[in-house]
């Protein structure tokens, strides 16, 4: 199977638009990344770990997200392959670079491929257990989510697992803290936003009736699961409904490596 097989066609914004703006793109297409182009040539991606990163930070004079622009948060972190190329060189790029794939015909983006793509047009055999992070970084109803953010980033992951008295009651996302971030600057001015901001924790912006697995559901459910849902993460149960791992879109598409 070749990539253009599986490949489908971004969403697309300009680098001179407003974050506020991608944000609502991003909510409405239901999408954590957007391919940023300025008269018509590639300037990069512009992902929820970017605006993660761009949205938290103070030298930004604590903007709105309607006064920042979208070149500011633009990352080059894709890798840019033919149409022919074959399905498993792109998993091995996706793997190496933990980036985009982008399809390239005569200096023009074609398509790209997402790890959607990928757990969508492969076979999976197994179980939960056989895949799962055993010991995902995890956080807590009360830790704030200045650290989290932090964590995220120090980390390189999209979404941790909420924990309380070994149980779970909850995951939290990028998209919880952009999401967070954003209304904080619209509505809290910048002289007070480090005071304020300590305050907020990821009990107040957290997703609560978390999609689950247990150990032995299949993989091919938990993939399934994962595209219909259009989730990336899974905590992973035992029979006593004790967390004992995490499923991520990595996780799965370690799994077709090995």
């Amino acid at each position: 199977m070749q990539i253009k097989d599986i490949m489908v066609q971004p969403q697309t914004i300009d680098k001179s638009d407003t974050i506020s703006h991608a944000l609502d793109v991003m909510d409405k297409k239901d999408t954590r990344r957007l391919l940023v182009k300025h008269d018509g040539d590639l300037v990069g991606i512009l992902t929820m770990r970017n605006l993660t990163k761009e949205l938290g930070t103070r030298k930004k004079g604590a903007k709105p997200a309607s006064s920042l622009h979208v070149a500011t948060a633009v990352s080059d972190n894709y890798v840019k392959v033919l149409p022919d190329t074959k399905v498993n060189d792109a998993i091995t790029l996706m793997k190496k670079n933990d980036g985009m794939i982008l399809v390239s015909e005569n200096d023009k983006i074609v398509g790209w491929v997402t790890p959607k793509e990928l757990m969508k047009n492969n076979h999976f055999g197994g179980y939960a257990a056989e895949i799962m992070q055993k010991d995902p970084i995890v956080a807590s109803p009360g830790d704030r989510v200045s650290h989290i953010r932090h964590l995220i980033l120090d980390n390189n992951i999209g979404r941790l697992p909420v924990v309380e008295n070994g149980k779970l009651v909850g995951i939290v996302t990028e998209k919880d803290i952009v999401k967070a971030m954003r209304a904080f600057r619209d509505v809290v001015s910048g002289n007070q936003q480090d005071a304020r901001i300590k305050n907020l924790i990821i009990e107040d912006i957290m997703t609560r009736g978390v999609k689950t697995a247990y150990s032995n559901t299949s993989v091919s459910d938990v993939v399934k699961m994962m595209i219909n849902e259009n989730i990336s993460g899974v905590p992973v149960l035992n029979l006593e409904d004790d967390m004992v791992g995490f499923i991520t879109r990595r996780s799965v598409i370690n799994s077709i490596m090995d």
